[in-house]
């Protein structure tokens, strides 16, 4: 039974997987999306965003911890400096998983994972949702204006 077994290993053993990781968390970092398989995307989304979480905090000791992660001076100066001045006032959910299909090669589900407040196009579209959302309700509408009129109609009639 697999009972607390909740990582999943990628057919790699401990090493292999956490050096993949490390890179993978660098390269999001460094470039705001990359395109792989959607079991290392979810893989990579449950490793890197603790991270991006610790970065808020700009101190020597949460450096020194995203650096055992990262193991690359450069991709720890981008998360402190930029990325986490992006995502301050995000709660979590600092990620985004978009699949886009097989791979021909071998058949398996692509995706492309990206940090959430670098996509553009996205920020446009959720700012013009926001702008036009007003919600009315029809009800008060349909009491206020036509209740009075069918009421003088009804009455015209009786009276002749």
């Amino acid at each position: 039974m697999r009972h607390g077994c909740k990582v999943n290993h990628l057919s790699r053993t401990h090493a292999h997987r956490v050096a993949m990781l490390s890179n993978m968390a660098t390269s999001l970092i460094m470039h705001k999306r990359i395109e792989t398989t959607v079991a290392k995307a979810k893989a990579l989304r449950v490793y890197v965003e603790p991270i991006i979480n610790r970065s808020k905090d700009d101190t020597t000791h949460n450096r020194r911890i995203v650096f055992s992660y990262l193991h690359s001076k450069e991709a720890v100066n981008e998360l402190f400096r930029e990325v986490s001045q992006k995502v301050a006032n995000r709660p979590g959910g600092y990620t985004r998983i978009l699949k886009t299909g097989i791979r021909h090669g071998d058949n398996s589900e692509m995706a492309i994972i990206e940090l959430v407040d670098y996509n553009e196009n996205m920020l446009k579209e959720t700012s013009a949702k926001k702008a036009k959302s007003t919600r009315r309700s029809r009800a008060k509408k349909a009491e206020a204006a036509p209740v009075e009129a069918p009421v003088a109609e009804a009455e015209a009639p009786k009276a002749e």
